[in-house]
């Protein structure tokens, strides 16, 4: 057994399919079973379960993880106390969910890079979460507290959502007094079964009985179908605001509350480049509407 292999186990276990996971680590699906299987005639078990869905760790597969898992920690450590823990420099791995990250922070981080040139910044905006606890960012910007997992939390902001449609749609369309009045418009809203946080489920909490006409998991995506006239949606009032022309409809009856939490993971959370990225994010969120 050497590090190389263990590394690459714990990779596949991270990205069961290993199309991913060839893609993510630059090495062909044959190499990565190959060296999977020469793991578990090393080691003697069965790691992983072939199925349609990919490679599923078995008990053995999962107390290895837990192994490795440490060892890599561990790693981190030492490289860590190998670099100057006070010096504004390196890499970040940011996770963020995608209007957050496409809409407020991308268009913040050159502000941020001046202020700290030798910091470099991977921005991860995706319609999902980017693991801290598995390593697949340094820190990541979720919708909910996270309960587990060895993490430094603090609360970003709260924002609010709303009602929202353009005056192309609205003046072909019967008025919107009430949410009755909903049943006879077009509704913009998430895939269901694509929905990757309770957070997003805003027709179950607002529009009980309505189901979305126009869908897609991307709130960017979203956001334009609403502004090209499409239909009704309901979006973040930060991401909404960008275009002026759309109007707020049913104003004192539909109106959401949510928040956004910073996570770290303990083991970088000290270094300096991340407090400042941390505190970064703390003062551009600060006043969300």
């Amino acid at each position: 057994m050497n590090w190389d292999d263990l590394k690459l186990f714990l990779d596949v276990s991270r990205r069961p399919k290993l199309e991913e996971a060839a893609a993510q680590i630059h090495l062909d699906a044959t190499t990565i079973s190959r060296r999977i299987k020469r793991l578990e005639q090393e080691l003697g078990v069965t790691l992983f379960e072939r199925t349609r869905r990919g490679h599923v760790l078995t008990v053995a597969g999962e107390k290895l993880v837990a192994r490795v898992e440490a060892m890599e920690s561990a790693s981190f450590d030492i490289l860590a106390e190998r670099t100057s823990e006070h010096s504004a420099e390196g890499r970040i791995r940011l996770g963020v969910t995608e209007g957050l990250g496409s809409i407020l922070i991308a268009p913040a981080l050159g502000d941020f890079k001046q202020l700290h040139p030798k910091i470099d910044i991977d921005l991860i905006a995706l319609s999902g979460f980017v693991s801290v606890p598995k390593r697949q960012a340094d820190m990541s910007i979720l919708l909910a507290r996270p309960s587990s997992g060895r993490l430094k939390v603090r609360k970003l902001s709260d924002y609010s959502l709303h009602l929202y449609a353009a005056p192309v749609y609205l003046d072909a369309r019967p008025p919107v007094r009430t949410r009755d009045d909903l049943q006879h418009h077009t509704l913009i809203g998430y895939v269901d079964d694509l929905i990757y946080s309770a957070q997003l489920r805003y027709f179950d909490e607002l529009l009980p009985g309505l189901s979305p006409d126009l869908c897609s998991p991307s709130i960017v995506a979203q956001f334009e179908m609403v502004s090209a006239g499409a239909g009704v949606g309901i979006l973040p009032a930060f991401m909404a605001r960008r275009d002026p022309e759309l109007r707020r409809l049913l104003a004192d009856e539909l109106n959401v509350q949510r928040a956004f939490w910073l996570a770290v993971h303990e083991d970088v959370a000290s270094l300096t480049r991340n407090r400042l990225l941390s505190d970064f994010l703390v003062n551009l969120l600060r006043d969300l509407p």
